[in-house]
């Protein structure tokens, strides 16, 4: 999906394992496969399979007939092509596999039936995981369900950073919250860069005050020197409101529950549900 990606000869090549001979000599523009695959066709793609079209065909951008279907969130057709022998982890030019696109569309069935057939939630790229394409387009839901399997809160892509920083670059409060949750670090550096200074860029409010609760350095300079308020206008409701954090000191109950929560780390929630502690405390440490 992200088209600005590092890409590599490596991305070039067919997926392995494929024996179908036109695989073998060239690339294929789109096929009829594909077509079917994206625009929902399943008893046309159907057909196609029986009368011995090879599923894992590749276009001149290595994008598979799976890719299409998971895209466009064409659940049936990614079945079928799942059991015609699809290959669920095919990486595309920019290295994007079928489940990072169905992360970026939004489709839970997608989702659920590429996990179902082994597709790997944590793919070994430097490259935009399906995560980081979950919170791009703001689907909380898919948020939601790739940290349940263990998506790698921290994935890092060299242009766009964590999935906390797409998630707060494209102003998606409920995907960040999400995250943060679930342990994401608040403070994690993109060219020094932090979630604080895309909520400032965005200029949403809600993202700054979120992101100090979950302990978001106020402080933090980018590589050009620069706190999140200097990204805000002199004198603006955004500039009043960090000038507010940066000299009011985070009260004792504040700082206790940060620091719990870093003790616990990832999957900290799970934690501290289990804490034997008064049930109040626990809504505290969890933002309930």
């Amino acid at each position: 999906m992200f088209k600005d990606a590092a890409r590599s000869d490596k991305h070039l090549a067919p997926p392995s394992g494929c024996t179908c001979p036109a695989e073998r000599s060239s690339w294929a523009e789109r096929t009829p496969v594909h077509e079917a695959a994206r625009a929902g066709q399943s008893l046309q793609l159907q057909e196609l399979i029986d009368s011995g079209a090879c599923v894992n065909l590749v276009t001149v951008d290595s994008i598979t007939p799976l890719h299409e279907a998971c895209l466009q969130g064409q659940t049936r057709c990614a079945q079928l092509l799942i059991a015609a022998g699809a290959q669920v982890d095919a990486r595309n030019i920019d290295g994007s596999t079928p489940l990072c696109d169905a992360s970026a569309s939004g489709s839970l069935e997608c989702v659920q039936l590429l996990l179902a057939h082994g597709a790997k939630v944590n793919p070994p790229l430097f490259t935009a995981s399906p995560l980081h394409e979950a919170c791009m387009s703001g689907h909380s839901e898919c948020v939601r369900l790739l940290i349940n399997v263990g998506a790698n809160l921290e994935a890092h892509d060299c242009h766009i950073g964590t999935p906390l920083h797409v998630a707060c670059a494209r102003e998606h409060v409920d995907c960040a919250k999400i995250l943060l949750n679930a342990g994401a670090n608040v403070n994690a550096a993109k060219l020094h860069e932090t979630a604080l200074h895309h909520a400032a860029k965005v200029k949403s409010k809600d993202l700054i005050e979120m992101l100090v609760e979950f302990g978001g350095n106020v402080y933090a300079r980018d590589n050009r020197g620069k706190k999140p308020v200097d990204y805000t206008w002199p004198s603006s409701p955004l500039a009043k409101c960090f000038e507010y954090y940066e000299q009011t000191p985070r009260t004792l109950r504040h700082l206790c529950r940060l620091t719990l929560r870093r003790a616990v780390g990832l999957r900290g929630l799970e934690k501290v549900a289990k804490l034997n502690i008064p049930r109040r405390l626990i809504e505290y440490l969890s933002y309930d």
